[in-house]
């Protein structure tokens, strides 16, 4: 990890996401979050709608974001919130949100994703699937709006990570699962794994375009995320971690996303980790209040997310 003075607030993982907003003004500024239709999403958008920002939900399914955007500008009186369809599998659907966006984009919070499918599922290019969505169609749809970002002049990147990315690196020589056994966390994993080098990696080419990025576990939160492990091939031992869990509702879940989008107090700050509105600790430091999971190593590499970078470049031009 690159040596740097750790960022703490006076925020913990009982936080909620308006609260960390109540005294920031987003009036003027424009957002765009991913997968807003449900889980943390639909209560980050909802916080940096009532901070009074412009937020547009990108969504699979336009219905169920229509509902949830009516909901939103009912409980914040915000009428600007928008809905716009995003496959993050599919190359068409992705540079169709980019090019009818128009203007500067001043937030993008990279929310949407799938975790643990029980068997190996690829997309038309033959990618894993996890990998597809999790990190290659949130990085087609960065470099997409990269000039909106940079029209924004101070625009923020957020990744939404995972403490599962402690379970595996990136695996360059077989990323997609064509050599080795398929895994659903280890393909979780490096897929969240990805999501943390993409901030490294985005913020050391972008940040003199006034663009920062950075990544974060939301903690754990009882959403449609976990649909599938009813039906993953988990552990016993996996499933009473998952029972036993510290669950917290979603308002919280949102909190850290929403620091990282909107609070003075990352103003600049970027290629950095955070969890329970923190700058996470390494991930073999034990936290005194026992309630982090911290990052690990590879989850900063510049080395390896300069790799990622490129080898996400390939893929996306083969």
């Amino acid at each position: 990890m690159t040596e740097h003075a750790r960022i703490t607030t006076r925020f913990s993982r009982d936080t909620t996401a308006d609260e960390v907003v109540r005294s920031v003004d987003l009036a003027g500024k424009r957002a765009v979050v991913t997968g807003g239709a449900s889980g943390i999403g639909v209560e980050t958008a909802r916080s940096l709608a009532r901070a009074g920002a412009e937020v547009t939900l990108a969504v699979r399914t336009v219905e169920a974001g229509r509902a949830v955007a009516a909901d939103i500008t009912a409980t914040t009186g915000n009428p600007g919130v928008h809905v716009a369809a995003l496959e993050l599998t599919a190359s068409a659907s992705v540079a169709s949100f980019a090019a009818s966006w128009k203007g500067p984009l001043h937030i993008l919070v990279n929310n949407a994703g799938v975790m643990a499918l029980p068997g190996l599922q690829r997309t038309s290019e033959g990618w894993e699937y996890q990998f597809a969505t999790n990190h290659l169609g949130h990085f087609r749809l960065a470099l997409a709006l990269q000039p909106a970002l940079a029209a924004a002049e101070g625009a923020r990147i957020v990744a939404v990570s995972s403490s599962g990315h402690l379970a595996s690196p990136l695996v360059f020589d077989d990323i997609h699962f064509t050599h080795r056994a398929y895994d659903p966390w280890l393909a979780y994993g490096q897929s969240k794994t990805a999501n943390a080098l993409f901030a490294v990696e985005a913020h050391r080419r972008w940040s003199g375009l006034g663009i920062t990025a950075n990544a974060l576990m939301p903690g754990g939160i009882r959403t449609a995320l976990q649909r599938h492990l009813d039906d993953s091939p988990t552990d016993p031992e996996q499933k009473k971690i998952f029972e036993a869990y510290p669950w917290r509702t979603a308002r919280q879940g949102a909190a850290t996303s929403v620091l990282l989008a909107a609070s003075p107090l990352v103003e600049g700050i970027g290629g950095r980790y955070f969890e329970n509105c923190n700058e996470a600790l390494p991930g073999d430091v034990v936290p005194a209040d026992g309630e982090a999971d911290g990052v690990a190593a590879h989850a900063l590499d510049p080395r390896a997310a300069r790799h990622l970078w490129q080898v996400s470049e390939d893929l996306l031009a083969s």
